[in-house]
């Protein structure tokens, strides 16, 4: 072994390489004296094979506390070899340039959430295990207008935040804003504003140069997170994606960056992970079985509606009558958070019978909160982006769905193999164009009895134009499968 290196790594480059270079000395060193290899330390120190050779080499200069006391105890060491381990790490971290410093500083934290969240545990923890571990670093959270996307990006921002991770939060101009703001730190609201004007600049738009303005020549965003593992949250994006060889130089540049964005549609960029955002479970038709009311009130869509209920009226017990009559409105408005929030503020001047029979009839009145906003007009907007995005072929193919539905004995549901006989296409394509519904938000997924099946929202079926489903009806009566097979080429 080498007693060498860090005299001569210390000789040679700025203060940050010195530091960097000393302190990967330090573990290799300590690593070799107890005759562990990089995986047996691993191993011992649940830090990651890479983590730990980024360190030896230099590479990661800045680690977390954390990341230097396991890496101490796993190699046993003593008072004085930890203080000189821990002191190597904080010089590190302080020769950073002025820009990161915000970061060591303070770390910043996410925007408060102003109400609960219901139903969305599993949604949650398997997002927060994707970025937490980098399996996955750019997260596309996609769906309609209020189903909760912002909502459970703050849920995730939250738990990271608490893991250790900084949050940086950008919300794009109209996307709604159901929180409260930290205070946060003006130089890094600002850096992230540029990257973020950066990566959705036109090409003939000017790259860096506006960098300047951030009041220090050469801050930036890379500069700002340098390799650390930071969480930033790009909310309301638009579906035009940003520049990808720019994207990619940002990700390439802060290794340690995870990218968490919401969105109507994904980015279709590579190695991005689409996450589509469906409405809340909604519970089985109402029903005089042993046990239905239980089920009924363990539907997240039912807790959620609920909850709402009681903000407008504290004092409401619901009786077996009044379930039957949530129940039907939660699968008359597909658990959808945003249209169950407005629908339960009418209960402050109307009964649930009449709220019902007035969501069966024409739902579109009271997707508006009684107190005022724009969530219903949002999510009319929202679904005609969704239809209009659509190929004609995809749109006839829902129009067929919707009509299907009208049949009284028909519950809407369908599975990949009906899709495949209403349209004559194969297997590959009905997938396909499966998938494209989902991802509009038209659609939404279910499991029975271990097989796949679809369900057009009833909220869908309800604004779906006349002209359309005139054109779905007479597609079901004979013309539909070579009508879209055509369609489709």
């Amino acid at each position: 072994m080498s007693m060498t290196g860090p005299s001569t790594a210390a000789a040679e480059g700025p203060s940050g390489l010195r530091e960097s270079a000393r302190l990967g000395a330090l573990i290799r060193s300590h690593r070799l004296r107890i005759g562990l290899t990089q995986r047996e330390l691993a191993d011992l120190s649940t830090i990651s094979v890479r983590a730990i050779r980024d360190l030896e080499q230099g590479k990661a200069t800045r680690p977390r506390a954390d990341t230097v006391r396991l890496m101490a105890d796993a190699l046993r060491l003593g008072a004085r070899a930890r203080t000189a381990l821990e002191a190597a790490a904080h010089q590190g971290r302080c020769v950073t340039g002025s820009a990161g410093a915000v970061l060591d500083a303070e770390q910043p934290a996410p925007p408060t959430a102003l109400h609960g969240l219901t139903g969305r545990e599993a949604e949650t923890e398997a997002m927060v295990r994707e970025l937490s571990s980098a399996t996955e670093r750019l997260v596309n959270v996609v769906g309609l207008s209020g189903v909760g996307k912002t909502r459970l990006a703050l849920e995730v921002a939250d738990r990271l935040y608490a893991s250790g991770f900084p949050v940086l939060w950008y919300a794009f101009p109209g996307a709604p804003r159901d929180y409260l703001a930290p205070a946060g730190s003006g130089r890094a609201d600002r850096l992230v504003h540029m990257a973020v004007e950066h990566l959705f600049a036109p090409v003939e738009g000017v790259p860096r140069a506006s960098a300047a303005d951030a009041g220090r020549a050469g801050e930036s965003l890379p500069e700002l997170i340098g390799d650390r593992a930071v969480l930033l949250v790009l909310d309301g994006a638009p579906e035009v994606a940003p520049r990808f060889d720019r994207l990619t130089g940002l990700m390439r540049e802060c290794p340690g960056l995870r990218l968490l964005v919401t969105s109507e549609q994904p980015w279709q960029v590579p190695g991005e992970r689409p996450f589509l955002l469906g409405p809340l479970e909604v519970p089985a038709a109402p029903s005089a079985r042993p046990g239905a009311d239980q089920e009924a009130l363990s539907a997240p869509s039912v807790g959620l509606f609920l909850d709402h209920v009681r903000r407008v009226r504290p004092e409401f017990v619901p009786t077996g009558a009044d379930l039957t009559e949530v129940v039907r409105i939660c699968r008359r408005l597909d658990g959808h958070p945003m249209a169950l929030g407005a629908a339960a503020s009418w209960l402050a001047v109307c009964d649930l019978a009449t709220l019902r029979a007035s969501l069966d009839g024409d739902p579109a009145p009271l997707l508006d909160h009684l107190a005022g906003g724009d969530g219903g007009s949002r999510f009319r907007a929202a679904l005609h982006r969704g239809l209009a995005r659509l190929s004609p072929a995809r749109r006839t193919l829902l129009a067929i769905l919707c009509a299907r539905g009208e049949d009284p004995g028909a519950d809407g549901g369908f599975g990949l193999d009906e899709v495949v006989r209403l349209t004559g296409l194969g297997l590959p394509e009905s997938g396909r164009a499966v998938r494209d519904l989902l991802i509009s938000g038209v659609i939404r997924p279910s499991q029975e009895a271990g097989r796949s099946r679809f369900r057009v929202l009833q909220l869908v079926r309800a604004f779906h134009s006349g002209a359309d489903a005139a054109d779905g009806r007479a597609a079901v009566e004979g013309a539909g499968p070579a009508a879209l097979a055509a369609a489709a080429h």
